[in-house]
């Protein structure tokens, strides 16, 4: 596939939208790897929450360090950087999540970067959608992975902004408005509803072997989590409690807040690839992958990877009339 890509559009902008997605977010670092390996030279990058991370890293030259450090991710570290503080705008204050931003990606701000990057926002007051291209770039993939409800919101410039896949989870008009003119895109929602699926048992998380489903086994990050939420003595959060004890098949509060979230954004970006298509959609089948389930990196690059490879391959082996360029 190297250079095949550039000689059916050799004057092309390439723009790349990485979706929003929490844990299956890191099937962007396969889907990247594999633009690479194909010899594709992305122009413009726009990222939507987790992919607003992966995007940052990837445009500040620091990709493989990100790679090497989630791999080596565990639920522990996982729950570490979840700062349950119940403020009254969150349940997660999220430093500690700004603080693995910055670990991972170069502080710098995002006009200094060697290609163009944008972290999708929304601001909170309005609903309009936030596109950061300049500034702080900790603070603008800080402001994009806002999950109402689970991180506090992010103030920057009066504004206050949560997670951009509330209006624009997979970000292909963005990448446009940046200048590209061929957008490759990644979805990592669409296989997502209506599969609370089965956690893996914790002997065989990050093993190399397919890992084996248990009906009764419980997330561990969900129950670190769950238990800092009941230790909190405030007799407002009785009821909340309540919803954070209830034992499966009745989601907890996170679950409920999440799955309620990934609905919503699957029902719109179905419907803006539909009414603004990219030119290569790639959509790894994640959706057996829970929201926290940020230590099954290695499952999440193989299978972005993989989808990747398949669908450059297939653009590479049509003919480009079948395909839109826009310019």
């Amino acid at each position: 596939m190297i250079n095949t890509f550039h000689k059916k559009i050799p004057q092309a902008r390439v723009g790349l939208a990485l979706g929003s997605g929490s844990a299956r977010g890191w099937a962007h670092i396969g889907v990247i790897r594999a633009l690479a390996e194909a010899g594709i030279r992305v122009d413009y990058v726009a990222g939507t929450s987790i992919g607003a991370l992966v995007g940052a890293a990837y445009a500040s030259g620091e990709i493989d360090t990100l790679k090497e450090v989630v791999l080596r991710l565990d639920w522990k570290q996982i729950v570490y950087f979840f700062d349950v503080v119940l403020p009254k705008s969150g349940l997660i204050d999220g430093k500690k999540v700004s603080v693995f931003i910055g670990n991972n990606v170069k502080k710098i701000n995002i006009e200094d970067l060697p290609f163009p990057f944008c972290a999708v926002s929304t601001d909170l007051d309005t609903g309009d959608e936030v596109a950061i291209q300049d500034g702080d770039i900790i603070e603008a993939v800080r402001a994009s992975i806002s999950v109402p409800g689970i991180f506090t919101p992010v103030k920057k410039n009066g504004t206050i902004l949560v997670d951009g896949g509330l209006v624009n989870p997979v970000p292909v008009s963005v990448a446009r408005d940046m200048g590209a003119d061929f957008v490759i895109a990644v979805d990592l929602n669409h296989d997502i509803v209506g599969k609370r699926a089965p956690v893996s048992s914790p002997e065989n998380m990050n093993s190399d072997k397919e890992p084996v489903k248990t009906l009764s086994g419980k997330n561990k990050v969900l129950n670190a989590l769950n238990k800092r939420v009941r230790a909190i003595d405030i007799p407002t959060l009785t009821q909340v409690r309540q919803w954070v004890g209830m034992e499966d098949p009745v989601p907890n509060i996170f679950e409920v807040l999440m799955t309620s979230i990934n609905i919503m954004e699957t029902q719109i970006t179905a419907t803006n690839l539909k009414t603004d298509p990219p030119d290569i959609l790639i959509q790894p089948n994640l959706g057996h992958l829970r929201f926290l389930e940020f230590n099954r990196a290695k499952e999440a690059i193989a299978e972005g990877y993989k989808e990747g490879r398949k669908q450059i391959k297939k653009f590479c082996n049509y003919s480009g009339s079948q395909f839109r360029v826009h310019g």
